[in-house]
């Protein structure tokens, strides 16, 4: 007779299976094999490329990233939260608030050409909510949209984390608009249950222009990120 397993258990597992791995294999987020098995797939990153890693506490894409683009690339890491150091000369950190017009300068400081991938995994502080939570998501989605429209090589990548929600097709049309290839992918390491996802957008079209007086780009409404919400 088979048995039938119940949902709650095989998610769990899931998520327990990947903690593991993580740990055995020495990576600080189970998180790591989300952005894996997505440049397996696209190969959106490569050796030798310059990436700048939005949200990258605690350092878990930027071990992959490292993987990838090895001794002959760079990835620059940014958090508002300091992020232990690595060994490598070719990885570096700083703390810094990827939703601060300053960021742009000090990030720039800090990169040896312009990057050809801007990756975000950031998130805001959950409330609870769905619908505040969503629409925080997308905002800081398109916070770094905004940093990589200005950071990015001509023809370079941009991967964003993402929550799904009434707001996200309007943040897929802004992408569109300014990339030639745009994917919504939900790699397996993420848990099937999750409203998680993330764009995946390649090769940025040339002469992309933001407006320089509100600094704005796509239709997601500006939330401030806030640890409560009565």
């Amino acid at each position: 007779m088979k048995r039938i397993l119940p949902k709650a258990w095989i998610k769990d597992r899931k998520r327990e299976y990947y903690y593991k791995k993580a740990k055995a294999e020495q990576y600080r987020s189970r998180a790591t094999y989300k952005l894996s098995q997505a440049i397996e797939i696209y190969n959106f990153i490569k050796r030798g490329d310059v990436v700048v890693d939005l949200g990258a506490a605690p350092g878990g894409w930027i071990q992959a990233t490292r993987k990838v683009v090895g001794k002959t690339g760079y990835v620059l890491g940014v958090d508002l939260k300091p992020i232990e150091p690595f060994p490598w000369e070719y990885v570096r950190t700083i703390v810094a608030d990827m939703t601060d017009p300053e960021t742009l300068g000090q990030i720039l400081t800090f990169l040896p050409r312009n990057p050809d991938a801007v990756i975000s995994d950031a998130s805001p502080n959950i409330s609870g909510v769905w619908e505040v939570d969503h629409a925080r998501q997308i905002d800081l989605a398109g916070k770094a949209l905004q940093l990589a429209l200005k950071l990015l090589r001509p023809g370079g990548n941009f991967f964003a984390k993402v929550f799904e929600g009434d707001l996200l097709n309007d943040f897929i049309m802004t992408v569109k608009s300014r990339f030639e290839a745009v994917e919504v992918i939900k790699p397996k390491a993420s848990r099937a249950k999750s409203s998680e996802m993330y764009v995946l957008a390649m090769k940025m079209k040339p002469g992309n222009i933001i407006d320089e007086k509100t600094k704005s780009v796509g239709k997601s409404p500006e939330l401030d990120l806030v640890d409560d919400v009565e």
